[in-house]
């Protein structure tokens, strides 16, 4: 499971498909509805938000979002509109590692979009966090 930090304009096609899945099913863990993945460490920073369930609705709705920008059609009914107070935190060298790890896989995945966002300078986060400096975060599996 990668719930990305960065923002969702720049994953590929395959990346975006993959992040709205494994978004509903950390939806799902959140909500209790599931055994598995309790523990999963990327969920860290939604449980320990005020309210857990809306802060990853919030983080779907996102996706969602880019998903109509690009002309999918991904089921709305999944999650619920919600409007959270405050952003979640995420390292400036958690931003970093994420998009060079992304670049990594769209090198060989979809060179198209390698191409479109390998020389972004200024990385933006999902919109729901907000950049603060630090090191990697420490539920990052290196």
């Amino acid at each position: 499971m990668r719930l990305w930090s960065i923002h969702p304009k720049y994953l590929d096609t395959k990346g975006l498909l993959a992040l709205w899945r494994e978004g509903l099913l950390a939806k799902k863990v959140l909500e209790g509805k599931t055994r598995g993945y309790k523990n999963h460490p990327q969920l860290e920073r939604f449980k320990k938000s005020e309210d857990p369930i809306a802060y990853i609705n919030a983080y779907l709705y996102e996706v969602l979002l880019e998903a109509k920008r690009r002309g999918y059609n991904f089921d709305e009914s999944k999650i619920d509109k919600v409007k959270i107070d405050g952003k979640l935190t995420v390292t400036d060298e958690q931003i970093a590692y994420e998009f060079q790890h992304l670049l990594k896989k769209l090198k060989s995945r979809d060179r198209r979009k390698y191409e479109e966002i390998k020389n972004t300078k200024e990385i933006e986060p999902h919109p729901i966090f907000e950049v603060i400096k630090g090191k990697i975060e420490p539920w990052e599996k290196i």
